[in-house]
């Protein structure tokens, strides 16, 4: 499934969109008390296409596999392919997230698992963290309130049945205003990165106008200077126009290397390889904390997409408790102990 595309500038005309071709991906981890997590793919395909460098979770022949093959109503031929394995711990997980050859290995993912007694309650805590692409992106909460964060990282099929339902207006608008706010959000990250980069490439040799602190101050008329460039950018960037606005002709003449080496590193960090899934946890007991919305199954769920990311970790979290039946029962033992002693004291009285 395509998300709808994010328009974001450089030229002020990019559109950031999802890769064709890959399989539509669910990766469910069944946590489970002992820090062992079962973990579960099923991946759909128009093609039976399923190598590992196709694919957005790394997994081998050491699952147990299952394929099957879907013939809709209209004759539509889907291939399905189902993958599951017991990690026994948290490690194991990231160690295969360390040799990642899947169609995201260029992202940097973790597992996290904590397990804490309290006496009556034994919790949990079980995390995936991808970490951001942006060294000097600006966080998006900086951008977005919190109705608008809600509506940025829900599921596709929330919003699409919002916006396709009986208020379809007012969803179709605010959608559209949460959309130019990323915007602004996606264009101050790239020059704040821009600036950043330039500023290491440059340093040593920087000095006076033309150090990090100096031309961050002027992150604003760099702006600027790229809105009024419009669809332009392209050809205004290697001409050195939009350059020499920003650091004068003779500066943009001596740094014109790093100035774009510097591009092309924020170019890198914003169209990093990815492809999208949604990831599912299930955790023992009782939820009692998470950021991840509730499918139809009961089950935790998270849209996992590049822009949650970009200049921030992805940190998709949840946590349980399980009542120690045990420490209810020794509890209560020692009430009455202490009861029978109160009323002892008071008979002998």
């Amino acid at each position: 499934m395509k998300r709808k595309p994010l328009k974001i500038v450089v030229s002020l005309i990019l559109v950031m969109v999802a890769s064709c071709g890959e399989p539509e991906t669910v990766v469910t981890d069944i946590v489970h008390p002992d820090g062992s997590v079962t973990r579960k793919l099923e991946m759909k395909n128009g093609e039976n296409n399923f190598k590992i460098s196709n694919v957005q979770v790394p997994y081998d022949s050491t699952w147990i596999i299952r394929d099957s093959l879907e013939i809709s109503e209209k004759g539509d031929t889907t291939y399905v392919k189902r993958a599951e394995k017991l990690f026994a711990s948290i490690d194991e997980i990231n160690k295969d997230y360390q040799t990642d050859s899947s169609s995201n290995k260029d992202v940097s993912r973790k597992a996290e698992f904590r397990k804490k007694f309290k006496w009556f309650n034994t919790e949990y805590r079980f995390a995936e963290t991808i970490d951001k692409t942006m060294s000097y992106g600006y966080p998006v909460t900086d951008f977005l309130n919190k109705e608008d964060l809600s509506w940025f990282y829900s599921p596709d099929y929330v919003t699409e049945e919002k916006i396709n339902g009986p208020d379809s207006l007012k969803y179709k608008t605010f959608s559209d205003s949460v959309d130019i706010k990323i915007e602004k959000w996606t264009v101050r990250s790239l020059i704040s990165e821009w600036i950043g980069e330039f500023s290491m490439l440059a340093k040593g040799k920087a000095e006076g106008d033309m150090t990090y602190e100096a031309l961050k101050a002027r992150e604003d008329e760099f702006v600027e200077i790229i809105k009024q460039g419009g669809d332009r950018f392209d050809s205004l960037w290697t001409n050195g126009i939009i350059l020499k606005k920003f650091i004068g002709e003779e500066n943009a003449l001596k740094y014109q290397t790093e100035a774009d080496s510097s591009l092309n590193i924020v170019s890198e960090h914003l169209w990093v390889d990815f492809v999208r899934y949604t990831q599912r946890i299930v955790m023992p007991g009782e939820i009692i904390g998470t950021n991840g919305f509730i499918d139809s199954t009961k089950t935790l769920l998270w849209p996992v997409h590049s822009d949650f990311f970009m200049a921030e970790p992805y940190v998709m979290y949840a946590e349980s408790k399980i009542p120690n039946k045990w420490a209810w029962v020794v509890s209560g033992i020692f009430l009455l102990f202490v009861l029978a002693g109160i009323i002892f004291r008071i008979t002998k009285k």
